[in-house]
């Protein structure tokens, strides 16, 4: 079957095509903005990309047409699909039906960690003899792909609460049905499809509705807003994770690079990574529960998270010049921002730390977060925002109240300059965004090479 995927660079989508090829289709694809890691990932794999969503790249006409939830009313392509009655179909749906029928499904859901909970829990699974199957949101670095079928029932999938599609407003997760499910945090994001909080946690209930009663739900105790999920009614068993849950831990370093696991009280093992901060530390907790609940026991566990690589882009270490590291970083929402910069001060105690942030998710550019950004950063030494012109509002005066050394800048040159001029040997920079930032991490490299 040849299937053509609309909006196929972004991480899902991506994903998605490397699942279908495995599966034995033809897949080629179209997106509006064309970078790595994903395109790198699809070219490696001989997925053909097309630049720009021309109505001529569906011609000759696919068996199947996915469309990314990117897409819209009025893109030439979609009005094309309409028009001449191609089949198409929604990514979730499409997962649903070709992949995860009849598989033990352990999903990771929340506002802040899926990704990385769900390569964490990949990889024990993996390490555990298992062979499962994944789809992630990023490149786990223990499997260099961000998806592949396994060669077991058991699937790990990224479960985000993001809509599906122009024609189905429900969160992807609804779609996935997992027996395992991981409710990792849950805070107001996507202001550009979701009213308030409450609307994300009525989606959170729809998934919790679909876990079947000898399945599992692991969330930790101190997130009130998945409290109130629960609440609503859950008919699966619970475990809680962190203060006061059934799984805790105990910090052997403060960066959160060593730990001993606690079930029922009871020492399971210990954790000793290269990933920092407390929210890591939490999403292992998670992890673990999610993978005893399919066998793997928290010691065997516990080994498995001690040789894990994280994600690509998950401070990711993308260089280090003349003594000063560069990571690329994810973080887009000042939870995620606030966490990531915290992880590495306690890593890198009084080295000089420089955040660069592009303030570019759809609820950036609405202004939805932009309150908590000034206190997000407070862990650097310095910040440069990045202002786009379209950013539409003013970032330079929500960021004017910022303790910290505050560098607004229209243009990369001006950052790289701005960086440049005052990193040294030791110097951690971290750029911070969840697009391609223009190449800057290598920009920057090459600046601070010469």
């Amino acid at each position: 079957m040849h299937i053509h995927i609309l909006g196929i660079c972004g991480t899902f989508m991506g994903s998605l095509a490397v699942l279908a090829k495995e599966l034995g289709h033809r897949v080629t694809g179209s997106d509006a903005n064309v970078y790595p890691p994903m395109s790198t990932q699809l070219q490696a794999q001989g997925i053909e990309l097309m630049q720009g969503y021309d109505p001529a790249h569906l011609e000759p006409a696919p068996d199947l047409v996915v469309v990314g939830n990117a897409l819209s009313r009025g893109n030439p392509a979609v009005e094309y699909v309409l028009n001449k009655g191609l089949p198409y179909v929604s990514g979730p749906q499409w997962l649903a039906d070709h992949v995860l029928q009849g598989r033990w499904v352990l999903a990771a859901a929340g506002t802040h960690g899926k990704t990385t909970t769900s390569s964490m829990l990949a990889w024990v699974l993996e390490h555990a003899g298992m062979s499962p199957g994944f789809l992630i949101g990023g490149v786990p670095q223990n499997f260099g792909v961000s998806a592949r079928l396994g060669g077991t029932p058991f699937f790990v999938v990224e479960a985000d609460e993001y809509d599906s599609a122009f024609f189905d407003k429900r969160s992807k997760f609804v779609h996935y049905h997992p027996r395992t499910a991981i409710l990792n945090n849950l805070e107001f994001d996507h202001a550009d499809i979701f009213p308030d909080l409450a609307a994300i946690e009525r989606q959170f209930h729809h998934l919790v509705r679909t876990i079947p009663g000898e399945g599992l739900v692991i969330h930790p105790t101190s997130e009130t807003a998945l409290k109130r999920v629960i609440d609503m009614g859950c008919w699966t068993p619970v475990q809680t994770t962190g203060e006061g849950g059934q799984w805790q831990a105990r910090l052997l370093s403060e960066d959160g690079s060593h730990f001993e696991v606690l079930f029922d009280g009871k020492p399971q093992g210990t954790v000793d990574w290269e990933l920092t901060g407390q929210h890591n530390v939490a999403n292992a907790l998670a992890c673990l529960a999610a993978a005893r609940h399919v066998g793997v026991v928290p010691e065997l566990g516990c080994a498995a998270l001690s040789a894990f690589k994280s994600v690509k882009r998950r401070m990711e270490k993308v260089a280090e010049v003349k003594g000063i590291t560069i990571y690329d970083d994810f973080a887009h929402h000042p939870t995620a921002i606030a966490t990531t910069l915290d992880g590495l001060r306690k890593r890198v105690g009084d080295a000089k730390v420089i955040a660069v942030v592009e303030p570019r998710s759809n609820s950036m550019k609405l202004g939805a977060h932009r309150d908590g950004l000034p206190e997000s950063v407070v862990q650097a030494d310095n910040v440069f925002w990045y202002a786009p012109p379209n950013l539409g509002w003013d970032l330079a005066a929500t960021v004017a109240s910022s303790t910290v050394p505050t560098q607004v800048c229209d243009s990369l040159e001006a950052i790289i300059e701005g960086v440049k001029a005052i990193a040294t040997p030791g110097t951690q920079v971290v750029v911070m965004s969840n697009g391609g930032f223009g190449g800057l991490h290598g920009k920057l490299a090459q600046a601070l090479e010469g």
